[in-house]
């Protein structure tokens, strides 16, 4: 699996910006989208027989697309699609936006292709890449992408995860790398040393069990226990300890979390529910625990930082001082601080007709490296100082941090205090490795039920839980899968 720690460290030169931002400098309008040109002149018909035909103009084609909508409690990114929609619109007032309230579920896809309930443009994660590539519920969307005049531009850390045996099926919106939120105050009201970012499993245990009040509630850490984020959540504790989650081999994919790795990282939670500073009510999503770090219920938060963040600066009350952002910690002193790399994608609906597919395309990469997104932005970013709240940008964007555009999102973000920036030292020790390239959420599932047994029950044997966990995605999943 590729590295990119040194792909990562660059990106603090440049803070980033809302997936929902960016796109063309021609007044939002790309030139494929531009009006046809004007009539030649008159010219004879053996002339006019030689001329090929105009391109269509999109923004006379009556159409309606289904757009993916962010979740009611995600107030200040719906203000931004709003604005996106009502931008898009004065260029394509042909077109009728409709939001979609569907986020994307695995379980859920299939019927909605089944059923051709799906919009047309629809919110994904990087792991699904080519499930929904070689299911066919994907839009090919190379062609759309070749003529992409910033093609060039867009991330390939992020790009990549879409790009399926060299055909595009994914428009790449943000990513992440996971780290690990403490609640710097919490500590520090204790009176517990605050571990240096270089840190150890060792560190998180010693840190989790100085801060842990049981009887009042407060656990040291909140590892998620339910929902395939609690796979996710563990798998970057895999990777810390050297493992893998399978290989790829003479047409063959095989399991290989049941290693010596995988043991260690399943031990390590062991220790942490022994330990007693997870949570007494440890089945926890990404909500739950993400919702307990903001409360102060919880000192760590494993995750994409930008989210316990934003909940913990504008929903908790916290200041940025309160809050410190780690990569995630090291098996051991001197190893990496590897975390699971991520991303946030939008697919266009391969049932959409050949113009809705365009015209979902062009809304995709509407507000792209445009001076139109650098503006929504920066007015969001006074919307929020004007009620006193943070701007928390993710932390990989869909452009290339050293691009001319990468420079114009940072001299905005430079001129507010309200908007939150990751520290050069977090960003020189994140180190990112890209999920399984088959049947991740498959697997994240599987683990759960591993995890669960470890945090419900005394005297585990774990390396048979490995094993049992690994003979079921094998057989239910990898054996299927024949690699060309």
């Amino acid at each position: 699996m590729r590295k990119i720690s040194t792909i990562i460290a660059c990106l603090l030169l440049f803070s980033l910006v809302l997936a929902a931002c960016g796109g063309n400098n021609n007044n939002n309008a790309s030139p494929s989208a531009s009006p046809s040109a004007s009539t030649p002149a008159e010219s004879s018909p053996a002339a006019e027989s030689s001329e090929a035909p105009p391109a269509e103009d999109f923004t006379q084609v009556k159409a309606t697309i289904s757009i993916y909508y962010p979740t009611p409690d995600q107030v200040e990114k719906r203000a931004l699609e709003d604005d996106k929609i009502k931008r898009f619109n004065e260029v394509y007032p042909n077109v009728e936006v409709v939001k979609s309230d569907w986020q994307y579920n695995p379980n859920e896809i299939g019927i909605k292709m089944g059923a051709n309930e799906a919009p047309t443009l629809f919110n994904t994660y990087a792991t699904e890449g080519k499930f929904l590539a070689e299911k066919g519920w994907a839009a090919d969307i190379t062609e759309l992408f070749n003529a992409y005049d910033k093609k060039d531009q867009l991330n390939p850390i992020l790009l990549d995860q879409f790009n399926i045996g060299g055909k595009i099926f994914g428009i790449p919106q943000q990513g992440y790398v996971v780290g690990t939120v403490v609640n710097k105050k919490m500590l520090t009201d204790k009176g517990v040393a605050v571990p240096p970012l270089d840190w150890t499993w060792d560190d998180v245990m010693n840190t989790a069990k100085a801060v842990a009040d049981p009887g009042k509630g407060i656990s040291g850490i909140a590892p998620m226990g339910k929902g395939n984020e609690a796979g996710w959540n563990w798998t970057n504790f895999l990777f810390e300890a050297g493992g893998e989650i399978q290989t790829v081999e003479g047409g063959k994919v095989t399991a290989a979390f049941n290693s010596e790795a995988g043991l260690k990282a399943l031990e390590f939670y062991s220790k942490l529910k022994e330990a007693s500073v997870i949570p007494a009510d440890w089945a926890l999503g990404w909500g739950d625990a993400v919702g307990a770090f903001a409360q102060g219920r919880t000192a760590m938060v494993i995750a994409g930082p930008d989210g316990p963040l934003d909940q913990g600066l504008n929903q908790g009350g916290l200041k940025p001082e309160d809050l410190i952002v780690y990569p995630m910690p090291a098996a051991a002193a001197g190893g990496k601080h590897t975390g699971v790399l991520g991303g946030d994608f939008l697919v266009v609906n391969p049932n959409a007709t050949p113009d809705e597919q365009r015209l979902a395309f062009e809304y995709a990469v509407f507000h792209y490296f445009s001076d139109k997104g650098l503006e929504s932005t920066e007015a969001n970013i006074q919307a929020r100082k004007a009620e006193n709240k943070f701007f928390v940008p993710p932390v990989i964007q869909y452009f290339k941090q050293d691009s001319e555009y990468g420079a114009k999102v940072k001299a905005v973000y430079d001129k507010y205090d309200n908007v939150y920036q990751y520290s050069n030292e977090l960003m020189a020790l994140l180190d990112g490795k890209p999920e399984a390239q088959f049947n991740t959420q498959d697997y994240y599932a599987a683990m759960t039920n591993v995890i669960q047994e470890v945090f419900s029950k005394k005297d585990v044997d774990l390396k048979a839980q490995l094993d049992a966990a690994a003979k079921t995605v094998q057989e239910k999943f990898y054996d299927q899968i024949k690699v060309e």
